[in-house]
């Protein structure tokens, strides 16, 4: 299906352009799904979410490394997020927690588009609750929030906004800020 030009107004031309953008620079859609809720009562009474989540992986890349888009649809507009999603070390070989969030926080605003917002989010999960924590699963998710400004734009504009997110990902990957963290992939097959 073609992009039809002008302003993307719901989730479907959204979900297509973001697509392009990003399995065009060589990651792999690995899922999709759709959700609608509608919230009967509180503040949102009457109100219906259309969202997507989007999945992708390097076409011959690590699979600790993904893309996770978020896209929305509300009454009040479409919203969307793009995010790279990085397997760490376990917790107890980082260091000092505040320590790694501040460095990947430098990196992040060295290697993502100033313009825009840049969430980072460390991640520290569990798998049982007699777990030792310092074995306790990693993650790290940069974010970049898809500027409303290209959704007005359409179709190729959220297309190249996704195009320079997966570029800037694709810095922070090798940032040695991320690649001192990484889990030994090779010593875990």
């Amino acid at each position: 299906m073609a992009a039809s030009p002008g302003p993307i107004l719901t989730l479907e031309p959204l979900i297509a352009a973001v697509r392009h953008g990003v399995s065009g620079e060589g990651w792999e859609l690995s899922g999709l799904q759709k959700t609608t809720s509608h919230q009967f009562e509180g503040r949102w009474e009457g109100d219906s979410t259309r969202s997507a989540y989007l999945f992708f992986h390097p076409t011959d890349g690590p699979d600790h490394v993904s893309i996770d888009v978020y896209l929305d649809e509300t009454s009040r507009g479409l919203t969307g997020n793009l995010a790279l999603v990085v397997d760490l070390a376990p917790f107890g070989s980082l260091g000092n927690a505040r320590g790694v969030l501040a460095s990947l926080g430098e990196a992040s605003a060295r290697e993502l588009d100033r313009r825009h917002k840049r969430p980072v989010t460390l991640r520290l999960r569990l798998s049982d609750a007699a777990e030792a924590v310092e074995h306790a699963d990693t993650e790290i998710r940069f974010k970049i929030r898809i500027p409303r400004k290209a959704m007005g734009a359409g179709h190729a504009t959220v297309s190249m906004f996704s195009k320079e997110a997966v570029h800037g990902f694709t810095r922070l990957l090798d940032a040695p800020e991320v690649v001192r963290l990484l889990r030994d992939q090779d010593a875990e097959s």
